[in-house]
This record gives structure tokens, C-alpha cells and sequence, in this order.
């Protein structure tokens, strides 16, 4: 079907255009994930190898597509997926037009297409919300700043996994390593260099699940919350030191650290924990599960030289795809 180049109260703007293109990427927490929720640091890595794509335009609906938009997820993705992402697409597309000042609803056709793996901890939902929202300011002329795609992801967010602690909506459009705290980030000072290899356990994580898991145990022991946020928050600020001073062998250890807090709280898996120690053996400095937690993925610092190695121990250890990220290449592109 041809799609027309214009529809009625589509937007004022000169700039309409017929078709509009935006584009994420996905991110992996170095440490700080759980307890950022609760006004803990975080250490973000984006994650630029794995993209999401959302072309956006209008059209005629088909008498079997009610509603303002139609929304095409290429893949195979799981009906509950999709079913997710529709529910808190369709909020954000309402919300755009509301920050914008967007009139008219013609019928909207939406297809995005990814390469980050659903449900691993790599903010596949944030990425995908992201890209809808520079596909749609592309598509009807508007400006977008930063903070205003920020709190458009965020309603999305908040859609998808409630309470949402923003360091997704802020790292899936990052060029560089975030420090996150209480809705602000900034990048880090970065005095060494190092690879961070990420090895898919083919594991769904269940986030939700692990939220309640953490709020439990949190409610059953007087002080749990704070003693886990405590510790959550030293970590990330000796890593963070770390980081800037070039110890990379310290910095490496407090990512070990950080997944034994983790573990401890439940989060992680006999599988996950495999591809841990497979890390390890393997020579990498530090390594810990990365995300929501029961599955997922696991995260390495590793030097250039081990690479190799680590990568296959963590294929050999149930891995199903391994992806590297230079540590100094980032923050170089970021400048």
C-alpha cells in the first residue's frame, strides 16, 4: 500500500514528512541495578552493536485495525511481548501528542525492527519507546530535546514495569558511559582501558518478579532495604573511582562483588551463575549478572588479550550469543 504524503490536521509544520525514522540502542547495567530505584548510583554501559529501528507513517486502516495505530514488531517476537510493548507504545504515542501539540489522529502505521534480544536485561522496551519517539518527531517535523524524549520513554517505561527508575530511558540514547543517580546523568572519567564481553544466557530474566522477590525480603528483615542499598552504593562509587583512577583489576572485583549482593538477594541462577565462574576461570578481572535478575545476561570486564578465551569458556558454559563493547572506544566516540 502507498502511503499518502499528507493527512488532514497531521501537523502545521513545514517539516511533515510522509515518513519518519528513529533509532536506539541497547545498554547493560555495570552495577547499581535494584538499588537505583531506591536513589542509588548506577554505572551504565550503552551497547551501540545492538540497534532498534522505528519507521513510522500514516495510512488507511484496514477494517480489522481499530484504533489510531497499528504497531508491526519484525522477528518473532511472543504475543505477550507484543501485546506488552502495543499497551505502553499506544500511551506514549498519546503522550507525544500532547507534549508537541500534534492535532487530528490520522491512522498511524508503526514497524520497528531490532536486534536486541526481549527480556535479557538490555533495555529492549526503553530502546524500542526511544526509537518511536524520534521516528514520530521525524515523521510530523516537531523538535525533540533530550529531556522531553526522556520523559516520553519514561511513560512508557512506567507502562511496561511500573515504577521505573529512568536509567534505561536515559542509557538506550547514550554515546558513552552513564553515572545515573535520582533522574540525572552525567559521564564518568574513564583511566583505563578494558573489554566488556556480554554473554546471553538465552534466558528470559522476570524483572517484576524479581522486584516483588527484593520487596519481600526487604519487608521480612528490618534494615535489609538499607543495608542492600548501602552496599549497592559502595560498590558503584568504588568502581566509579576506580574507573577514573585506571585500576581496572579493582574495578573488575566490584563487579564480582556487586553480583555475590545480588545472588545473596535471590536474583541470580544456577545458569547464570555458571557463566559467572566461566568468566572468571577465564581470566576476566570481574564479572556479575547484568538487569532485572533470574536470567538474562551476565557482563565481563576483560582484558584485550583474554578475550578469546573468556568468549569461548562462556559459549562452553550455555551461552547462546556473546557480544564485546570496548570501554576506551566509547568514551573516545563520546568525545
Amino acid at each position: 500500500m502507498t502511503l499518502p504524503t499528507s493527512a488532514k490536521g497531521v501537523s502545521d509544520s513545514p517539516r511533515a514528512r510522509s515518513a519518519g525514522i528513529g533509532r536506539a540502542h541497547a545498554k547493560a547495567i555495570l552495577l547499581g541495578e535494584h538499588a537505583v530505584v531506591y536513589g542509588a548510583p548506577a554505572l551504565v554501559l550503552p551497547v551501540p552493536q545492538l540497534t532498534v529501528t522505528a519507521s513510522a507513517g500514516w495510512s488507511l486502516p484496514a477494517p480489522d485495525e481499530p484504533g489510531e495505530v497499528t504497531f508491526t514488531v519484525t522477528g518473532s517476537p511472543s504475543r505477550p511481548m507484543v501485546t506488552q510493548a502495543s499497551d505502553s507504545l499506544r500511551r506514549l504515542i498519546t503522550e507525544f501528542k500532547a507534549v508537541t501539540g500534534v492535532t487530528g489522529s490520522p491512522h498511524l502505521d508503526v514497524i520497528i525492527d531490532g536486534a536486541i534480544p526481549h527480556g535479557r536485561g538490555l533495555g529492549s522496551s526503553a530502546a524500542c519507546a526511544r526509537a518511536v519517539v524520534f521516528a514520530l518527531a521525524d515523521l510530523f517535523g516537531c523538535d525533540m530535546t533530550e529531556d522531553m524524549a526522556f520523559d516520553l520513554v519514561q511513560t512508557a517505561e512506567n507502562v511496561a514495569h511500573g515504577r521505573s527508575s529512568g536509567v534505561d530511558a536515559r542509557a538506550v540514547g547514550a554515546t558513552a558511559p552513564l553515572l545515573f543517580q535520582a533522574g540525572r546523568a552525567q559521564e564518568p572519567s574513564i583511566g583505563c582501558d578494558g573489554l566488556f564481553i556480554i554473554a546471553d544466557s538465552g534466558v528470559v530474566g522476570r524483572t517484576k518478579v524479581a522486584v516483588e522477590l527484593l520487596r519481600e525480603g526487604f519487608q521480612r528483615h528490618t534494615g535489609a532495604q538499607e543495608t542492600f542499598v548501602r552496599r549497592a552504593s559502595q560498590l558503584t562509587d568504588e568502581a566509579r573511582r576506580a574507573l577514573a583512577d585506571g585500576r581496572p583489576e579493582d574495578f573488575g572485583q566490584r563487579l564480582t562483588d556487586y553480583h555475590h549482593l545480588l545472588r545473596a538477594a535471590g536474583l541470580s541462577t544456577p545458569g547464570i551463575d555458571a557463566l559467572v565462574e566461566a568468566a572468571l576461570t577465564a581470566g576476566s578481572l570481574g564479572a556479575k549478572i547484568t538487569g532485572g535478575g533470574l536470567g538474562g545476561c551476565v557482563i565481563a570486564l576483560t582484558q584485550p588479550v583474554q578475550a578469546r578465551e573468556v568468549t569461548r569458556q562462556l559459549h562452553e558454559a550455555g551461552a547462546v550469543q556473546t557480544w564485546v563493547v570496548p570501554l576506551r572506544g566509547l568514551a573516545n566516540h563520546a568525545r
